[in-house]
C-alpha cells in the first residue's frame, strides 16, 4: 500500500477574511448555494452579501435544517439543480461544512467551506460524517477530493462560543494518538494509503500547539481577547488536525465517539467532547504509562474537556446500559481496528469504565 497525502487546495485563515468571501468564490463560479443556519444568516448574511456584491459572482441562501442526512443532501442536491448553481458554500459548523462537500461532491461542482467555529478538523477534509435524521451515526463518505477553498474568519471564531473551541481542541487532540496507532499497525488512513512521515510530523506538530497554546487561548477565549495563541488554536484544530487524522488516520477515539452517539443522552454534546472521551479511553486501551496519562489528563481538564460519564450526560452507568457503545465502537467497518493490537466490545467497555474512574480521580470526585 502506497503513502497518499492529501489537504484542501487552499487555506485561509486571518481576521476580517469573511469580507472577501466573494472574491474568492468567484474564481471557482458564478452563482453560489450557500448553506447556513437561520442564526447563521441573522449574525453573518448581510456581510456575505457584501462581499458578493463587490465580486463578480452570485448568492442563493438555503437554511441548513440541522442534521448532516441523507435527506437534507438530496433536499440540497435538487435545489443547486433548481437554481442552477455553479459552487456550494457552507457558513457555520460541522454539520454544514460536511452537508456542503456531499452536496457539492453529487452534482460535480466546487466547494468553498468558511467556518464560523473552530469545533472540529471537518473543513479541510475530503469526507462527510453522515448520521440518520435522528443523530445516529451512520457511516463516513468519502469524495475524490478534498475543498477547494477554507477561509477562517478568526475575528469571527473568537467570539463563538467558547465551548465550541474547546471541543475542537478535543478533536484536535486525538489526532497524533489515532495518527501514531495507524503508523504502528500499518493501518490504512482516510487519504486511501498508509501514513508517512508528513502526516505523522503534521500530526505531532498538532499535539505540541495544543499543549503549548490550549490553556493560553481558552484564558485568552474567555477574556474575549483573539491573541497569538488563540490564531495557532484555530490553526491546529482545523488545518493540522484536518490533514493530521485523514492522512495520518483514525483509531480508537473517533470510534468510541460513534459508540457514544447510541446514547440519546450524548447528543447534545460537541462533536470532539464525545472524542475526547475516546481519546482517553483509547489511551486506557493501549495502557499508557500513569505519568504521561496524568499529564494528559491535566491538560484536558485545565480547558474544561469533559473525562467523566457524568460530564457526557450519562446517569445509567451499568453494563446494560454502556456495553452497547462498546459495541457500536467496536463495529466491523469502524476505525478502532486500526489499534495496533487486538481490540473487542469487552475491552472498550473495560477500558471506558477505568477513562471514567481516571476522570474523576483528576476532578477530585471520588
Amino acid at each position: 500500500m502506497a503513502t497518499i497525502f492529501i489537504s484542501p487546495s487552499k487555506y485561509v485563515q486571518g481576521p476580517g477574511e469573511m469580507n472577501h468571501l466573494g472574491s474568492y468564490v468567484e474564481k471557482l463560479g458564478k452563482n453560489a448555494l450557500c448553506i447556513i443556519s437561520a442564526g447563521g444568516q441573522k449574525r453573518h448574511g448581510e456581510q456575505i452579501k457584501v462581499s458578493f456584491a463587490a465580486s463578480a459572482a452570485g448568492v442563493v441562501f438555503e437554511t441548513f435544517n440541522g442534521e448532516c442526512s441523507y435527506t437534507e443532501i438530496h433536499r440540497l442536491e435538487k435545489i443547486v439543480r433548481e437554481k442552477g448553481c455553479d459552487v456550494v458554500v457552507g457558513v457555520g459548523g460541522g454539520k454544514i461544512f460536511d452537508t456542503a462537500k456531499a452536496v457539492a461532491n453529487a452534482v460535480g461542482i466546487p466547494v468553498v467551506v468558511v467556518p464560523t467555529v473552530a469545533s472540529t478538523d471537518a473543513p479541510c477534509s475530503a469526507l462527510s460524517v453522515v448520521y440518520t435524521d435522528e443523530g445516529v451515526f451512520q457511516e463516513y463518505a468519502f469524495f475524490p477530493a478534498n475543498p477547494n477553498l477554507v477561509v477562517m474568519d478568526t475575528e469571527i471564531i473568537a467570539k463563538s462560543p467558547v465551548r465550541m473551541t474547546v471541543s475542537g481542541m478535543g478533536d484536535a487532540m486525538a489526532t497524533y494518538f489515532e495518527a501514531r496507532a495507524c503508523y504502528q499497525s500499518g493501518a490504512g488512513t482516510c487519504a486511501g494509503g498508509k501514513v508517512g512521515v508528513a502526516a505523522l510530523g503534521i500530526a505531532k506538530l498538532c499535539y505540541d500547539t495544543l499543549i503549548a497554546e490550549g490553556v493560553k487561548a481558552k484564558a485568552a477565549l474567555d477574556a474575549g481577547a483573539c491573541t497569538t495563541a488563540v490564531e495557532k488554536i484555530i490553526e491546529a484544530n482545523t488545518l493540522l488536525s484536518g490533514i493530521g487524522f485523514e492522512s495520518g488516520g483514525l483509531a480508537g477515539a473517533h470510534a468510541i465517539h460513534n459508540g457514544l452517539t447510541v446514547l440519546p443522552e450524548c447528543h447534545h454534546m460537541q462533536h470532539g467532547e464525545k472524542v475526547n472521551f475516546g481519546t482517553l479511553t483509547q489511551l486506557v486501551l493501549e495502557n499508557m504509562p500513569i505519568e504521561d496519562l496524568e499529564d494528559i489528563l491535566d491538560w484536558m481538564t485545565d480547558i474544561g474537556l469533559p473525562v467523566t460519564f457524568e460530564e457526557l450526560g450519562i446517569t445509567d452507568t451499568s453494563r446494560e446500559h454502556l456495553m452497547p457503545v462498546a459495541v457500536a465502537a467496536c463495529a466491523e467497518n469502524d476505525t478502532i481496528h486500526n489499534l495496533p493490537f487486538e481490540v473487542d466490545p469487552e475491552k472498550v467497555y473495560n477500558a471506558m469504565l477505568a477513562a471514567d474512574r481516571f476522570g474523576r480521580l483528576t476532578l477530585g470526585k471520588y
